[in-house]
């Protein structure tokens, strides 16, 4: 299962590569301001990723749940911390939202068997 894992990541660097290698500036400070507003700040890296997987998950865009999925689980997230916060989105977002909460966990467990 971990190969949605494996193939997400591959997918996005290859991708991110080539469109960085345009050297578009505008393109450029928005992946920087992506990067840097996850930073640490008044808010911490936990309570920051849980609100771009919220975002996400109300915006439905699968890629960025993955992305804030995969880096949850990397910063130490308990999968009951990134239930809670996807059942938020959940009642948010609507029912429409569910078939990305099957994806995100099925995305969980794929994160969870790679080791």
């Amino acid at each position: 299962m971990s190969d949605i894992v494996n193939e997400f990541n591959a997918y996005r660097s290859k991708m991110n590569d080539k469109i960085l290698a345009d050297n578009n500036k505008v393109i450029k400070r928005i992946f920087n301001l992506d990067t840097n507003a996850y930073a640490e700040g008044a808010l911490d890296v936990k309570t920051k990723e849980l609100l771009g997987l919220v975002a996400s998950t109300v915006l439905r865009c699968d890629d960025c749940i993955k992305y804030h999925m995969e880096t949850s689980y990397k910063i130490g997230l308990k999968k009951e911390e990134v239930v809670e916060a996807l059942s938020i989105a959940t009642l948010v977002g609507g029912t429409i939202v569910i078939p990305h909460l099957r994806r995100a966990y099925e995305f969980w467990d794929a994160l969870e068997t790679q080791k």
